[in-house]
């Protein structure tokens, strides 16, 4: 055998190494793969759930209490009842919001522990970096793999909220502003868990212990999303930017007119001939600039967080 048959024989492997090393993540961390899948479908089955049998229960139960329009403006005054009936959905339809919240913390936890910090502290990834696999193909994969999950996943689950929020906004309850979404209706919910794998891969790179990198890397998200909360650009602790509202007061004709705000004075109601509400909330005029603003800040430092991850493993395997 010459010796350029020699060295072209190492070739195969590291052609077959990705995909390979693509199933290796996927066989060693399939219990998180497992608990992203069952978050992803009951999350998506509470959403349609909100979207068809909750929303017509709901909006029934109203129409029987003389709220045909399925508007709750007076749900906070009127009586235990009513409380009840549109309280209950209003609560739920903030729910899968804070659950995709949770989702990016447990994301960034996840890249900085289990997928990166341990496998640096039991050695698994420097073996793996003797072998056929270059640390540069093993990190690219150990982000890879999950990040196409992150982006399908919390991509789902945003087009379902939206459109729930499209279809049944109107059965929140009003007459005080309704609680801020956190941006959870556009392509800044799939970029900001994006950033928590990219954070936590970054800190398990640097740390290299599975606990103190579960600790810094949910302290990391947790910065971010306090400052997404109180000081991301055009957006504040009291203000509600992707929400507006119009609405108006039909009568016994059917006619619609401006709403004089007298939802449980029977007086009032009867001096102007209403029957019923209709309230539409709608996003604001600078909604999408925001939105994409803030996702094209956040896909920003996912590269920059990323880039970093790939210096600090390359002095990692050199030092080795």
């Amino acid at each position: 055998m010459s010796v350029s048959t020699l060295e072209k024989a190492p070739a195969p492997a590291v052609r077959h190494a990705t995909p390979g090393l693509v199933r290796t993540v996927l066989r060693l961390h399939r219990t998180a793969l497992w608990i992203w899948l069952a978050f992803v479908a009951f999350t998506a089955g509470l959403l349609l759930w909100l979207t068809g049998p909750g929303a017509d229960a709901t909006a029934q139960k109203l129409e029987t209490l003389g709220y045909s329009g399925g508007v709750m403006e007076a749900a906070y005054t009127s009586g235990t009842l009513l409380y009840f009936t549109s309280g209950a959905y209003n609560d739920l339809f903030y729910d899968p919001d804070t659950l995709i919240t949770l989702a990016s913390f447990a994301i960034a936890l996840f890249a900085g522990g289990p997928l990166i910090a341990r496998e640096l502290e039991s050695g698994t990834a420097q073996l793996a970096w003797t072998q056929s696999v270059t640390p540069a193909r093993w990190l690219t994969a150990k982000l890879a793999v999950p990040a196409a999950f992150v982006v399908v996943g919390t991509g789902l689950l945003t087009l379902l909220y939206r459109q729930l929020w499209s279809a049944h906004g109107n059965l929140l309850i009003a007459g005080i502003g309704p609680r801020s979404l956190y941006f959870s209706l556009g392509p800044a919910t799939v970029a900001a868990p994006l950033l928590g794998l990219a954070l936590g891969a970054l800190i398990g790179l640097a740390v290299r212990r599975t606990l103190p990198a579960l600790a810094f890397s949910g302290f990391a998200y947790f910065l971010v999303y306090a400052f997404r909360g109180n000081h991301w650009p055009f957006q504040g602790r009291y203000q509600q930017p992707e929400l507006n509202s119009s609405s108006h007061a039909i009568t016994s004709t059917g006619a619609r007119i401006s709403d004089p705000g007298c939802y449980t004075n029977k007086n009032c109601l009867a001096k102007h001939d209403i029957v019923r509400f209709t309230r539409e909330y709608l996003p604001s005029p600078d909604y999408w600039p925001r939105q994409l603003l803030e996702t094209g800040i956040l896909l920003a430092l996912t590269a920059a967080a990323v880039a970093l991850a790939f210096a600090v493993l390359h002095r990692r395997a050199t030092a080795v």
